[in-house]
């Protein structure tokens, strides 16, 4: 066993002391009566608890290391065999925490720990994507309710049947992009439509777009590069919502992003919406500037929605999930689609793990 590097040790004491006072922090009265401070100190607090117990736990077998040790030295000899066998697994369990420690500082995805936006769109199959794209949607909005984040609906498309040509959507909670990330991509859907008379299973795609929601110090946007044009909101069939020019639509002049926003009736709320749709896109587009060029970027997030593309396919027939990029397959449809997809993102969050792991040799 190697000694821990001194500068290691120091951080992760700093690390540790801050947690500490975190938690002294958030037992505060004037902090239980402001809900925006506590959910900024539990996100804190959340960022560093792995980290922390690890430490702890170090630290504790290290202790072991260090009582056993004095039993090999002054035993008898049964206690000292013990003692000694007692030792080398300590100094193995240290060893793994250790590299655990090191992983654990490892700066990750700076965009992990941020709300994500989602946008989701149907792509082959008319009507039959659509509906599965409101399905895709209900299985996001589960999921965060049960990690007890919070949905908002900034923009949407509906069609006369149930389904979504397009929604897009916030998810707030701490470290949300860094497990639904793995979600972007092409999800394909093989059912008997309800209107197949001969009872025929279709294929249909539906394209996923996941990006970290970007504050204003995120992303600088012009004025002056934005033409922002209103128009009345209309429903699916083409039916008017109301009578005012609620609905706004912004364009990105430099890049040509295009945002439309029109489920609020406030004019102000929608042009908030399609801001908060705008900045993420930049933010997108910004960071795959630094790696390729952005054409590829986005292309590998929404794709084309050809149905030879897929990530994940969602077989109704046959009650079963399979998700192309780690051969898992879950025989339990209903479920997953209820939002029970942690199976799933956990099996695409050990791959990226591992790899984050062979990078690091």
């Amino acid at each position: 066993m190697v000694a821990m590097d001194e500068t290691i040790r120091q951080r992760l004491e700093e690390i540790g002391s801050h947690y500490e006072a975190l938690g002294e922090e958030l037992s505060q009265p004037e902090v239980a009566s402001d809900p925006d401070r506590m959910r900024r100190i539990g996100q804190e607090m959340a960022k560093w608890e792995a980290l922390v117990l690890t430490y702890q736990r170090y630290r504790e077998i290290l202790t072991e290391i260090d009582t056993v040790k004095d039993l090999a030295r002054q035993g008898d000899e049964e206690t000292r065999l013990w003692a000694t066998e007692e030792m080398n697994q300590f100094k193995l369990d240290a060893d793994r925490l250790e590299g655990e420690l090191v992983l654990l500082l490892r700066p990750r995805d700076a965009n992990d720990e941020k709300n994500v936006i989602v946008e989701i769109r149907g792509g082959a199959g008319g009507d039959e994507a659509a509906l599965f794209a409101a399905s895709l949607y209900r299985m996001y909005a589960r999921y965060a309710e049960r990690q007890q984040w919070k949905t908002e609906i900034l923009s949407s498309n509906p069609t006369d049947i149930g389904g979504f040509k397009e929604i897009i959507f916030m998810i707030e909670g701490y470290g949300a992009f860094s497990r639904l990330k793995f979600e972007r991509g092409v999800h394909r859907v093989q059912r008997v439509p309800v209107t197949e008379a001969q009872g025929r299973i279709h294929t249909s795609t539906v394209t996923v777009a996941v990006m970290p929601e970007a504050e204003e110090v995120d992303v600088e946007v012009d004025p002056d590069d934005l033409r922002i044009d209103t128009m009345r909101s209309s429903g699916a069939g083409g039916q008017h919502v109301n009578k005012t020019e609620s609905a706004v639509r912004i364009t990105h002049l430099p890049t040509g992003i295009v945002v439309s926003c029109q489920d609020e009736k406030s004019q102000l709320k929608n042009r908030e919406k399609a801001m908060r749709v705008l900045r993420a896109r930049l933010k997108a587009l910004y960071d795959s500037e630094r790696e390729k060029d952005l054409s590829d970027q986005r292309k590998s997030q929404i794709g084309t929605g050809d149905r030879s593309e897929r990530i994940r396919t969602y077989n109704f027939p046959q009650g079963r999930v399979t998700d192309h990029r780690v051969g898992v397959t879950l025989h339990r449809l209903e479920s997953v689609l209820d939002g029970d997809i942690d199976e799933l993102i956990s099996a695409l969050a050990a791959q990226e793990e591992a790899e984050r792991m062979r990078e690091a040799r």
